[in-house]
């Protein structure tokens, strides 16, 4: 049974940082992609990250870019997620996702190609 558990949620402080872990059993994350999702109240579940963990190939949100960093330790088999500058409206419940490799570059649009799901950890930010 595939299990996804992600971990590190919490307040911080606007400008602060947080990192997000996302520990896998059941499956090799270096077999499949693994993305985070983020939804805040009231809004659909948006792609934020997403890493090919076997090249290391990564993807991001726009409005990530240079602020989060996806990263995976195989021999862990755990991904990541480094959120640095965090603004007010980055406040979501963080999720992880499995997502058949073929699939990374188009999942962050479009989640419904994650194939395994976490249960998610609150990230708050505030101003």
């Amino acid at each position: 049974e595939v299990h996804l558990v992600e971990s590190g949620g919490g307040w911080v402080q606007a400008g602060g940082s947080r990192r997000l872990s996302c520990a896998a059993s059941g499956l090799m994350i270096d077999d499949y992609a693994v993305g985070w999702f983020r939804q805040a109240p009231g809004k659909e579940r948006d792609g934020v990250a997403c890493i090919i963990s076997s090249d290391g190939k990564t993807y991001y949100r726009y409005s990530v870019k240079g602020r989060f960093t996806v990263s995976s330790d195989n021999a862990k088999n755990t991904v990541y997620l480094q959120m640095n500058s965090l603004k007010p409206e980055d406040t979501a419940v963080y999720y992880c996702g499995a997502i058949k490799s073929l699939y990374a570059a188009v999942v962050l649009e479009d989640p419904r190609f994650v194939a395994y799901w976490g249960r998610g950890t609150q990230v708050s930010v505030s101003s």
